[in-house]
């Protein structure tokens, strides 16, 4: 009797741990008369074996269940990452769009001065705007103006501009043409060809865009990590053109 009392305690143990009824099916009789169970199992299978084997399958399920959430737990993981990313990478490109717009609005102002008609005199040298009484290469140098200002076409601008450089070298446009590539390649963020266009134009001593063309060097070299050199830049700006809107800016930088 003992015997029989610890096979009932056993078995009540083993269902309690699998958390699962599992009925057995129902008998069906057969044409002949004799009974069968809808699955069979081996003879020599017993029930605590059976129930083993039951708790043995549902581990494995939940073993199973467990690597899947952990898998969607890295992907997701790794989507948030690069939603971060994303939106990182998009409010740096804002900026840089932003930077660009403010630059141009800038010199909408001195776009009447930059292409005057042909008849027109040139204004004196206290307004500093540029004048050439080549038709073509007035209207090379505004087409590609108007791909800026107007189109909003940046690599377009790039290549029209590189295109007015090689065809007018000696135009009086070319400083100006030099700081519009500097301020494209900047947005762009192509700090090598930016710094070389704004060297490009502080080599004109009495270019009106030279003041901005050493604080943009100066800002190139601050993005790049080299805040000697930027401060050296700025320095330059305060230095040689005090109290210019440039110098402002080069002094707010500098604190």
């Amino acid at each position: 009797m003992f015997s029989n009392l610890k096979h009932v305690i056993s078995l009540t143990l083993l269902a309690s741990a699998a958390n699962l009824a599992f009925a057995a099916p129902a008998p069906v009789a057969d044409i002949g008369g004799s009974t069968s169970s809808s699955r069979s199992y081996s003879s020599n299978e017993t029930d605590i074996q059976r129930l083993e084997r039951l708790l043995e399958n549902r581990n494995r399920v939940q073993l199973q269940m467990q690597q899947q959430l952990d898998s969607m737990a890295l992907e997701i993981s790794d989507l948030r990452g690069q939603i971060e990313k994303n939106n990182y990478d998009m409010q740096q490109m804002l900026q840089r769009q932003r930077e660009l717009f403010v630059e141009l609005d800038k010199v909408r102002q001195e776009k009447a001065t930059a292409v005057v008609p042909v008849d027109t005199p040139a204004k004196s040298s206290e307004s500093k705007g540029t004048f050439s009484s080549n038709v073509d290469e007035q209207t090379a140098y505004q087409n590609a103006v108007d791909l800026i200002l107007k189109k909003r076409d940046y690599t377009g601008a790039i290549a029209a501009f590189v295109q007015f450089q090689k065809d007018f070298p000696d135009s009086s446009f070319t400083p100006n043409s030099h700081y519009w590539l500097g301020q494209l390649y900047f947005a762009k963020k192509q700090d090598k060809e930016a710094v070389k266009s704004f060297a490009a134009v502080i080599a004109y001593k009495d270019s009106n865009k030279r003041a901005d063309a050493l604080v943009k060097l100066g800002d190139i070299a601050e993005r790049n990590n080299n805040a000697a050199q930027a401060k050296k830049y700025y320095q330059q700006v305060v230095a040689e053109y005090p109290g210019s809107a440039s110098a402002n800016i080069a002094q707010d930088k500098l604190k």
